[in-house]
């Protein structure tokens, strides 16, 4: 009986850890294989309706938005009409 050197005990130890991961690793092969053929067979489920309280944009910020919008295009035609601008006239 030799005794062991600590190159010796490091490679036992990696070889040790190496066998480990390749159980793993055939494992997890094994699994992603199975599932490759389930692919795209599964049903299509619709998707379930939200309820009403999981709206994402309340009436009230809607109307806020279109208050702004509606009252901005009155205010530019308003001011539009005082300076009293219109077509412009001349050349090309």
């Amino acid at each position: 009986h030799r005794a062991r050197g600590p190159r010796a005990e490091h490679r036992e130890r990696t070889s040790r850890a190496m066998a480990v991961s390749k159980r793993v690793l055939n494992a997890k092969s094994d699994k992603y294989a199975e599932n490759i053929h389930k692919r795209g067979s599964e049903a299509i489920k619709p998707r379930p309706r939200e309820s009403r309280s999981s709206l994402r944009v309340g009436p009230l910020l809607i109307g806020f938005f279109v208050f702004v919008v509606v009252g901005s295009s009155l205010l530019q035609i308003i001011r539009t009409a005082m300076s009293g601008a219109g077509p412009k006239s001349g050349g090309i």
